[in-house]
C-alpha cells in the first residue's frame, strides 16, 4: 500500500496531500494574495503526515506538480520534493498542472479548458475532453476574441486566468466559466500519482525540471 505525499506550489495555492493507495487521507492547502510557500509548504507536510498517522519513514513516493505556473512556486515545490526524495531514497514523480486543474470539472460534454493567469492578457492553458485526455499541447497564449473558434462548445473555462478572459471571450454562447475552480489541488494528484507509481513513471531527482513555459523575467 504506497504512501505518496503530494506538493502542488505552481499557483497562489500551497497545497499538500498525503495518500495511500491513491486515495487522499489528509489535506491541508492555503491560497493567499501573495505567495507565502516557502514559510508553509514544510508545516504544511509536516501537519498532514501528522493528521494520518504517518511519518517520513512511510513515505514511498514524493509527486510534485510539474508546471506551468508560477517561477518561484515551481522551484520552492520542486525543489522540496528532490531534497525529500533524496533525504528518503524514494522516486519523484511529476505531474501535469493544468491537468490537475481539469480535474476539478465534471461534465458530459465539451471540454475543458484550464487556464492559469500568466499576467496581463496571456494565460497558461490546454485543452482537455470531459475524461481528462489532452487534445491540444499547453501553451502560454494571448487570448483575444477569436481565440478557441475552432473548438465546437460548451466550452468549460476554469482557473485564475478563465475569469479575467471573461471580457474579451464574452459571457453568452459556447464558454461556460466555473467560477469556483480557481487553483489546482494537490487533492486532485492522489490518484494521478498513485497511477504513475504503479507503472514505475517518474521522473529522474537530478536532473528533472519544472514546466516553465516562459522565460523568468525579474521586475524592479
Amino acid at each position: 500500500m504506497p504512501l505518496i505525499l503530494n506538493l502542488e506550489t505552481a499557483t497562489k495555492n500551497c497545497s499538500v496531500s498525503v495518500a495511500e493507495d491513491g486515495v487522499t487521507l489528509s489535506l491541508k492547502e492555503f491560497a493567499g494574495e501573495g505567495y507565502a510557500h516557502a514559510e508553509k509548504l514544510h508545516v504544511f507536510i509536516e501537519e498532514v503526515l501528522a493528521a494520518a498517522g504517518k511519518s517520513f519513514k512511510d513515505i514511498n513516493a514524493v509527486a510534485v506538480s510539474m508546471g506551468p505556473g508560477s517561477y518561484t512556486g515551481l522551484r520552492i515545490g520542486v525543489s522540496a520534493a528532490k531534497g525529500l526524495c533524496y533525504a528518503l531514497n524514494v522516486p519523484l514523480i511529476a505531474i501535469d498542472t493544468l491537468e490537475l486543474l481539469a480535474r476539478q470539472i465534471t461534465e458530459q460534454e465539451g471540454v475543458i479548458i484550464p487556464m492559469i493567469d500568466a499576467r496581463r492578457m496571456e494565460v497558461y492553458n490546454a485543452v482537455f475532453t470531459t475524461d481528462f485526455i489532452k487534445l491540444r499541447e499547453t501553451k502560454a497564449e494571448i487570448i483575444t476574441a477569436d481565440s478557441f473558434t475552432e473548438l465546437n462548445g460548451p466550452l468549460h473555462l476554469c482557473g485564475d486566468g478563465a475569469e479575467k478572459c471573461r471580457e474579451v471571450l464574452g459571457n453568452q454562447g459556447k464558454f461556460v466559466y466555473h467560477s469556483n475552480v480557481q487553483y489546482p489541488s494537490s487533492s486532485q494528484m492522489s490518484l494521478l500519482s498513485y497511477n504513475k507509481y504503479k507503472i514505475s513513471d517518474t521522473v529522474d531527482v537530478a536532473y528533472f525540471e519544472p514546466y516553465y513555459l516562459k522565460d523568468f523575467i525579474v521586475n524592479k
